[in-house]
């Protein structure tokens, strides 16, 4: 065999071979399965793509006689792929309308939301963040003891604060300029695992979520997770008042869990139509996905949302302004969509799950 045969049948085998599992990671990101390696292919469904459709037009160079069926096969999985992500592009409506009103309107705030990655100690590079964006509304994740005091000089300038940190990655600290009738830090599915709920006015009332469940990983499927996602959706659901969540859910805008969770809900994503305004991983972002999230009820309108610079954490944080308008809102933006059976089935199940893995843990303890 002459030697650029061999070079092109070593690309061949290696180029079917990429595109196998492809294929296989796009049939695992199907299933309802909650198991932790499959849950994860939710994440990188734009790398998934772009390395299906590089090795379908590969295939087609190398040897598209014999194996044109394999590159039908993925382009029939790009084409899934870019169905659940093309709402994150600007080929789809938006959801939430931009608003005329002006930086400073007393129906508008402003937040940051930063997962600070508790080992990363360049707290400067965070104040000073903090000190140009100046938020109304600030939430910080994965805060121990060490960055309170390091944030002290800007938490300090906030009247209303909500305070637990801790050293296993899951600490929390809230803090508002606005006013705040009630505030409580809570664990909603784990412990030690805290969110928050604030109630908090503007030109008048609504409530504020701050969440931050724990991701899948080897020993960690997505049962706890899902559950504390889709609790605060039907807290929402109940609340019957606006309401904004944020917070890094570990967990993509377009997997089938923040879908749920946006339909049971009522919310409308400001991402929807813009673009995904990826966070993580903050030093690589053409592998980032949007885990750090802005939901919010028809009730509001967009002033402006933006990814921010890196700060030396694995996030990059989110800035966002947004106005309490609910007349704006019920005429310009998009209706929530409609809680389906399958939402309340899933909800059911994953809630089912949930009570599951509890009394196994339960068992395993005593």
């Amino acid at each position: 065999m002459h030697r650029q045969s061999k070079i092109r049948l070593g690309l061949t085998i290696m180029t079917i071979t990429i595109a196998v599992l492809a294929l296989i990671v796009s049939a695992l990101s199907v299933t309802d399965s909650n198991e932790w390696w499959i849950r994860i292919w939710d994440f990188p469904r734009i790398q998934i793509l772009v390395v299906i459709l590089v090795t379908a037009a590969a295939i087609s160079v190398l040897n598209w006689r014999r194996y044109w069926w394999l590159a039908a096969v993925l382009l029939i999985a790009a084409a899934w792929q870019f169905y659940r992500i093309m709402p994150y592009t600007i080929l789809h409506p938006t959801e939430v309308a931009m608003t005329a009103k002006a930086q400073g309107d007393p129906a508008c705030f402003s937040f940051v939301s930063l997962n600070v990655l508790q080992t990363n100690r360049q707290y400067d590079r965070t104040l000073k963040l903090l000190r140009e964006t100046n938020p109304d509304v600030l939430l910080l994740l994965e805060t121990d003891a060490a960055w309170q005091t390091a944030l002290e000089p800007i938490l300090s300038q906030y009247p209303s604060r909500l305070d637990r940190p801790l050293d296993n990655t899951y600490g929390l600290l809230f803090a508002t300029r606005l006013p705040m009738a009630s505030g409580k830090i809570e664990d909603i599915a784990e412990p030690d695992t805290p969110s928050m709920t604030a109630q908090l006015s503007v030109n008048r009332p609504f409530t504020l979520m701050g969440l931050h469940p724990r991701p899948p990983h080897p020993g960690q499927d997505t049962e706890e997770r899902d559950a504390e996602i889709l609790i605060a959706a039907r807290r929402a659901a109940r609340l019957g008042t606006p309401v904004v969540a944020i917070g890094d859910f570990n967990d993509v805008a377009w997997s089938n869990t923040s879908q749920t969770f946006k339909r049971i809900g009522k919310y409308l994503d400001p991402r929807i139509g813009r673009g995904t305004y990826a966070t993580f991983p903050s030093k690589m972002p053409w592998l980032a996905w949007p885990l750090d999230h802005i939901f919010m009820t028809e009730d509001f309108t967009l002033g402006e949302i933006r990814v921010l610079e890196d700060v030396g954490s694995d996030h990059r944080p989110v800035y966002g302004r947004v106005c309490l308008t609910p007349r704006q809102g019920e005429l310009r933006n998009k209706e929530p969509a409609a809680v389906t059976r399958d939402d309340r089935e899933t909800a059911a199940e994953v809630m089912d799950e949930y009570r599951e893995d509890q009394v196994e843990e339960a068992r395993g303890e005593d």
